[in-house]
């Protein structure tokens, strides 16, 4: 991970001890709070991710959350995310795969969200996340080389945010399911931005490394909001956006 002056670039992957040990010693410490459970899977196939949506379609797990932000290895390493008949793809066989929501959670490092973001709802996707962190790059001045080994990392924090609200925004105008909006989400203000622009739900990465109290902070702060300005309804600020 590096530090930049406005968020974290990372190239750490998805690293982790896969669905077999999941269920078997993350699971059961997670169903002990009372929230639902939403796993993402990342894969390098789309057999993978089938298989991944079948391991999980059990008892206290609420919903799937696809990330196609992963590289295909059968197209030469290219993410899924990038092309919209891969996305259709994968959301249409996941869907098939589970009973549970499915969430598809896009790229920003695309051409056209919206194009991506019909695409899973096509698929069969009951919401759309976005954004997964956007493509940077850092080098190391006296050593000349990139900071990372992989070259190119993945930029998150305060720096994608206006990246992130344009792309919620465009999204919600064209697909009719809910969408989650996430990027650069450090205080209750820019969490209201997300939820004025169309988002039902928000996410919230990199403040929790700033942060641990981040997301308390924000809910407060949301709750605070809305009795200063009389809302009773968090709907009346969902889509409020005046163009």
């Amino acid at each position: 991970m590096f530090e930049t002056a406005s968020g974290i670039l990372n190239s750490i992957g998805v690293q982790n001890p896969g669905v077999d040990a999941f269920i078997e010693r993350e699971l059961p410490f997670l169903k002990g709070f009372d929230v639902p459970v939403i796993v993402n899977i990342a894969g390098e196939t789309v057999e993978e991710f089938v298989y991944m949506a079948e391991k999980l379609d059990i008892e206290g797990i609420e919903g799937i959350e696809i990330n196609v932000s992963c590289p295909n290895v059968k197209k030469g390493g290219m993410a899924f995310g990038v092309n919209p008949d891969d996305i259709f793809d994968i959301t249409r066989k996941v869907r098939k795969a589970t009973s549970k929501t499915v969430i598809v959670k896009l790229t920003p490092n695309v051409t056209d969200i919206k194009v991506c973001a019909k695409a899973a709802e096509k698929g069969g996707a009951d919401a759309i996340s976005l954004i997964n962190t956007v493509a940077g790059m850092a080098v190391d001045i006296d050593k000349r080389r990139p900071v990372f080994e992989n070259v190119i990392g993945g930029l998150s924090g305060p720096a994608i945010k206006p990246i992130a609200l344009k792309m919620v925004y465009e999204v919600v105008t064209v697909v009719s399911i809910p969408v989650i909006g996430m990027g650069g989400i450090m205080n209750y203000k820019d969490a209201l931005e997300f939820l004025i622009v169309g988002a039902r739900a928000i996410a919230v990465g990199t403040c929790n490394f700033v942060n641990p109290y981040c997301t308390v902070e924000i809910i407060d702060g949301i709750k605070k909001y809305m009795e200063e300005n009389e809302i009773e309804d968090i709907n009346e600020i969902i889509g409020s956006i005046k163009i």
